[in-house]
């Protein structure tokens, strides 16, 4: 077996335990809350912090680490003006947030009504100074996984899964559900600190600030900022099922909060535990101009995604409900959530591979330094097809409709994007 298949495999056993972890968190809120007010509150609430965490996270990451291996500069020094670019740039975002929370709850979710209002803006105030920490997060996993510690990263975010559970699960029973709020922030303060003394321990580099815009840092944002827009019409995904789903029927955003997150456990374990290993791989050999090389991680990437992926889709479709009974089933989650929640699972597990094939060609192009094809291929199949879709079956399907516009438009996505590298670079 080869080295490339054992670090994947090591990563995919440890990203497994960690997802399944997070994941119950999702099914102690469904036993705690089922799918009614309070659980829409907390899926909604956690939807903006979780949007800036991917997009301004994996944008600024993804470009870091693409630079990095093509700088002649210091490399210490790069580290540390990268770092200090990512951490002022996310508390200024996250800061504005916080102060101006209630507009921007009524902006993005124009269909809440008071009482959901009310029983959000709690709930995210404790949640948006975390998105602080999980940013920084993922840029110290980049600086890790550079240097071969992809072990420590994928524990990292066990740690953050386990201590947002227990937070959450526990003092749900003294504070109720704001509980879930405090956990999101304590438990992403625990994984930095976790990755920082891993950081350390290894010295790999110092992380005091340093600040000045360089030739580098400018190319980092030149890189991030259309990641960055690609990120966000992605992640547009999670912010248009939450807006389309609060004109519908109380328990409707936490049905499709419960049913996209088991859909996507599969494909996100899948998904991580190639690219974490791939990308920064197929970065240092595009420095290097090793085409062949890279045509060949692309293949086995695909094939190792489609081998993994396709019999996940064919069971989770067709045994859609025992697994929401087996998953939800319990406490609060009654049959009348169970029967809510079935359909749309059914509808979101077709979308499976497309997700995460979609992702992981994008790190081609990323790599490739050709970042605003993705962005426009994502803007039509998200804001284009997908909310097409969306408005022309939801009158008859209901909440399903949401689901089978990410699985229609990220099929599209797919098609767009894997005949472009064909056309292109011949991948």
């Amino acid at each position: 077996m080869s080295r490339f298949i054992k670090i994947i495999g090591a990563v995919a056993v440890i990203n497994i335990v960690a997802r399944l972890v997070g994941f119950a968190r999702e099914m102690v809120i469904g036993n705690q809350y089922g799918t009614g007010r309070v659980a829409d509150a907390i899926a909604t609430a956690y939807t903006i912090p979780n949007f800036l965490y991917l997009v301004v996270g994996g944008g600024l990451t993804t470009a870091f680490i693409s630079v990095y291996h093509s700088t002649s500069a210091d490399k210490a020094l790069f580290v540390r003006k990268s770092f200090t670019t990512v951490l002022a740039s996310i508390s200024v975002i996250s800061v504005l947030a916080f102060v101006f929370a209630e507009p921007l709850l009524r902006i993005v979710f124009v269909n809440l009504t008071e009482p959901q209002i009310a029983a959000v803006y709690p709930l995210f105030l404790w949640m948006m100074p975390s998105t602080i920490f999980l940013v920084i997060s993922t840029w110290m996993s980049g600086l890790l996984n550079l240097n071969d510690r992809f072990h420590l990263s994928s524990v990292a975010i066990l740690v953050y899964n386990a201590a947002f559970v227990v937070i959450g699960a526990v003092l749900t029973y003294w504070i109720g559900p704001i509980s879930y709020g405090v956990g999101a922030l304590v438990s992403a303060v625990l994984m930095v600190l976790f990755l920082f003394i891993g950081i350390r321990k290894s010295n790999l580099s110092s992380l005091k600030p340093s600040f000045g815009m360089t030739a580098d840092i400018k190319r980092v944002w030149v890189i991030a900022l259309p990641i960055l827009l690609g990120g966000a019409s992605l992640q547009f995904y999670a912010i248009i099922q939450r807006v389309a789903a609060t004109g519908l029927s109380e328990g409707a955003i936490s049905a499709i909060n419960y049913a996209s997150k088991l859909s996507g456990f599969p494909q996100a374990v899948m998904m991580t535990a190639v690219t974490t290993v791939i990308y920064p791989m197929l970065s240092k050999k595009e420095g290097e101009g090793d085409h062949e090389t890279i045509r060949s991680l692309y293949k086995k990437g695909m094939l190792y995604l489609a081998a993994l992926i396709v019999p996940a889709t064919v069971v989770a479709y067709f045994f859609a409900d025992p697994i929401i009974r087996l998953v939800f089933g319990h406490g609060n989650f009654g049959e009348k959530s169970i029967a809510i929640t079935v359909p749309i699972f059914k509808a979101f597990s077709l979308s499976m591979f497309f997700l995460a094939v979609n992702t992981y060609i994008t790190r081609f192009y990323y790599a490739k330094g050709n970042s605003m094809i993705p962005v426009i291929f994502s803007l039509i199949s998200v804001l284009g097809i997908n909310l097409a879709v969306i408005f022309a079956l939801i009158d008859s399907l209901g909440a399903v409709a949401i689901a089978y516009g990410t699985v229609i438009s990220s099929a599209a996505n797919f098609i767009m994007l894997w005949l472009y590298a064909r056309i292109k670079w011949k991948l």
